[in-house]
């Protein structure tokens, strides 16, 4: 500052005409009260800008833990997938029941080679492990007693003759070697047919007949002969 009041005084020595003479000391104190405008306002920026830039890390620091938190939130509130046990070695699978499956017998329904002589009606197969009572015209066949001590005439097969065919619903028509195969429902029980000679076959069914199907109807039936 004093050179600058040096140089001011001696610029004032010099006369210039016109103007009025110099005053040095009010020039240096404005010029002191400029510096010190100056220096207080570099010393407001830069506080604002610590106190911004302390502001934007907090709002940063603030805003990464809120997510971090909704984060957290929303994993805790899935639940968790269900544990699959997986099968333990020998762990023994439910039988599963077959739809040929007699409920009467352990075994499939099949037909077999007949070595019994029948009165009335012979037939060359039989279901296999049932047991023939002939009684004059009829024929009654009882599966194996497996799950039942008692005879159960719903389980039975009975063969019989008769002059005239039955009355069916719901028939169902087969024609093989020039025999006519008849299979359908009369009086609650399916009934299987078929005419041999000047007479009729007539098989009454068991009242459960799932295991006899159609086409072993028509088998047993074309095995047998009326005498």
């Amino acid at each position: 500052m004093d050179d600058v009041k040096r140089l001011l005084e001696q610029f004032a020595d010099q006369s210039v005409d016109g103007l009025p003479p110099a005053d040095v000391d009010a020039d240096v104190a404005r010029g002191r009260r400029a510096l010190r405008r100056i220096k207080a306002r570099r010393r407001t920026t830069g506080v604002l800008c610590i106190a911004a830039a302390t502001t934007a890390v907090l709002v940063a620091g603030n805003q990464a833990k809120w997510w971090d938190g909704g984060e957290a939130e929303v994993a805790t509130d899935q639940a968790p997938p269900p544990a699959t046990s997986a099968p333990q070695p020998g762990e023994a699978k439910p039988a599963q029941t077959p739809a040929t499956m007699s409920m009467y017998s352990d075994q499939v329904l099949r037909l077999t080679a007949n070595r019994q002589a029948w009165s009335g009606v012979s037939c060359t197969l039989t279901p296999q492990g049932w047991t023939a009572e002939p009684t004059g015209d009829r024929v009654v066949l009882n599966p194996p007693s497996v799950r039942t001590s008692d005879t159960d005439t719903a389980a039975q097969v009975e063969l019989s003759r008769s002059d005239q065919p039955q009355s069916l619903s719901g028939i169902r028509v087969t024609e093989q070697d020039g025999k006519v195969f008849h299979v359908g429902s009369s009086g609650g029980r399916e009934i299987g047919q078929v005419k041999l000679g000047e007479r009729w076959l007539v098989a009454k069914l068991p009242v459960e007949h799932q295991d006899w199907t159609d086409d072993l109807v028509r088998r047993f039936l074309d095995s047998c002969t009326l005498s």
